[in-house]
C-alpha cells in the first residue's frame, strides 16, 4: 500500500496564522500535525508517502524534505488549486498507480494509531473503508448515512440538514477503482470535485464500501479553538521526561515534558504541558495545557491552555493569558495601553504591548 496526504489549502479560518505559515506545520505537543500524520501512515507499515501540497508547499518540502527522518520516502505532488480532494486523488494517479493506499488529511488529529485499520483493509475486499465518528454538528462536514446491515447507502456533503450525525474524519483507504470515480463525477456547486460525491459513485456502481465507526477523539484542526483542544488531548498520551535543566526554586509536576537545551528558572508548571528546546521559563509560570515550543522565552508571566511557536517572547505580563495561539516571532510584553484581559490568536511576527500596571 501507499499513503496519500492532502496538505494543500489556505488555512482561512486560521488566519492571521497561517496567513504566513501552513496550517498543517503548527504543532500540537509540539510537534507538527503534519508530521504525526506522517508517523501515524509510517507506524501501519507504509513508506510510499505522496503529500499534495498547494501555496505553501515551498514552506512543507523545507521542513518535512524528502522524509528520512522518519524512515519513508516522500513524493510531493502539486495542485494548482484547491479543488476538492477527489480532485487531489485524481491527480495523484502518477504516483499511486494501481496500489491500494490511505488517503489522510494532513490537519486532522486522531486518537490511537491507524494500524489495525490498514491492516484490515490491505487483508480484505473491501474496495474502500472509510472512517466515521459522531459528532454534534455533522453539517459541518461530510456525512455518511448507513444500511441495517452496516454498509453504506449513502454520503453527502456539508448538509443544511444532516441525515445522520457519522461524520467523514479525513481517512479514506481505497483501490484503483476510485480513479474510474473521480472522472465520472463532476464539480459540485462549489467547484469541487467532492470525495463525498466519489465515494457514493463507487456505492451506486455495487463495489464494496466499508464503513469503520471510530470510538475515540478526533479533531478537525481548522480554528484556533479546535487547534487549542488537540493539543490538550494530544498532551494528555505523552511520555513525559525531563531532559533540560530545572533549578531548585522551581516545582514541575510529573506530568511536564522538559526537551533538550530548556531551562525552567524559579518557575511553576503545571502539567500536562510540554517546553521546547533551548524555551527558557523565568519567574513564571505555565499552567496545564500548554505547549510552548522551541527557542522561546516566558519571563515574569502566567500562561495556561495555550499553544506559542517557535521563536516567541512573552515578558513581564501581569495577567495570565488563556486559550490562545501565538505564532512564530511574536512579542508580547507590558505596555502603557490598556485593557486588562487577553485573548490572542496572533501570527508570525507579531508585537503585542500590554498593559502596565
Amino acid at each position: 500500500m501507499k499513503g496519500l496526504i492532502l496538505s494543500g489549502g489556505k488555512g482561512t479560518r486560521l488566519y492571521p496564522l497561517t496567513f504566513t505559515s501552513a496550517k498543517q506545520l503548527i504543532p500540537v505537543g509540539n510537534k507538527p500535525i503534519l508530521v504525526r500524520v506522517i508517523e501515524s501512515i509510517r507506524d501501519a507499515g507504509i513508506s510510499e508517502i505522496g503529500i499534495v501540497i498547494g501555496d505553501t508547499g515551498n514552506e512543507i518540502k523545507k521542513i518535512i524534505g524528502d522524509g528520512s527522518r522518519w524512515n519513508v520516502n516522500i513524493t510531493y505532488i502539486p495542485q494548482v488549486a484547491p479543488l476538492g480532494l477527489a480532485h487531489a486523488v485524481k491527480i495523484s494517479q502518477d504516483f499511486l498507480g494501481e496500489d491500494r493506499f490511505v488517503m489522510f488529511l494532513g490537519d486532522n488529529v486522531i486518537q490511537g494509531g491507524i494500524s489495525p485499520l490498514i491492516a484490515d483493509f490491505a487483508d480484505s475486499d473491501y474496495n474502500s473503508q472509510i472512517v466515521l465518528t459522531r459528532v454534534n454538528h455533522p453539517e459541518r462536514y461530510g456525512v455518511a448515512v448507513l444500511k441495517e446491515n452496516g454498509q453504506v447507502e449513502y454520503l453527502v456533503e456539508k448538509p443544511k440538514e444532516a441525515p445522520s450525525n457519522l461524520a467523514l474524519v479525513g481517512i479514506y483507504m481505497f483501490d484503483k477503482n476510485i480513479f474510474e470515480a473521480v472522472r465520472g463525477i463532476r464539480p459540485s456547486w462549489r467547484g469541487e470535485l467532492e470525495i463525498t460525491d466519489a465515494i457514493q459513485w463507487l456505492v451506486d456502481h455495487d463495489y464494496d464500501v466499508h464503513a469503520y465507526i471510530h470510538r475515540g477523539w478526533w479533531i478537525d484542526t481548522g480554528e484556533p479553538g479546535e487547534m487549542i483542544e488537540a493539543n490538550c488531548r494530544v498532551l494528555e498520551e505523552l511520555e513525559y521526561h525531563i531532559h533540560g535543566y530545572i533549578d531548585r526554586s522551581s516545582e514541575v509536576d510529573l506530568r511536564v515534558m522538559i526537551e533538550k537545551g530548556a531551562e525552567v528558572i524559579n518557575s511553576i508548571i503545571r502539567g500536562p504541558a510540554i517546553i521546547g528546546e533551548n524555551t527558557r521559563i523565568v519567574n513564571a509560570f505555565v499552567g496545564p495545557f500548554t505547549s510552548i515550543y522551541h527557542d522561546c522565552l516566558v519571563e515574569n508571566a502566567e500562561i495556561s491552555r495555550s499553544i506559542v511557536l517557535e521563536n516567541s517572547q512573552i515578558r513581564n505580563v501581569g495577567r495570565r493569558i488563556e486559550d490562545s495561539l501565538i505564532g512564530r516571532d511574536v512579542i508580547i510584553h507590558r505596555s502603557p495601553i490598556r485593557p486588562k484581559s487577553f485573548k490572542f490568536t496572533l501570527g508570525d511576527n507579531s508585537v503585542v504591548g500590554l498593559l502596565s500596571e
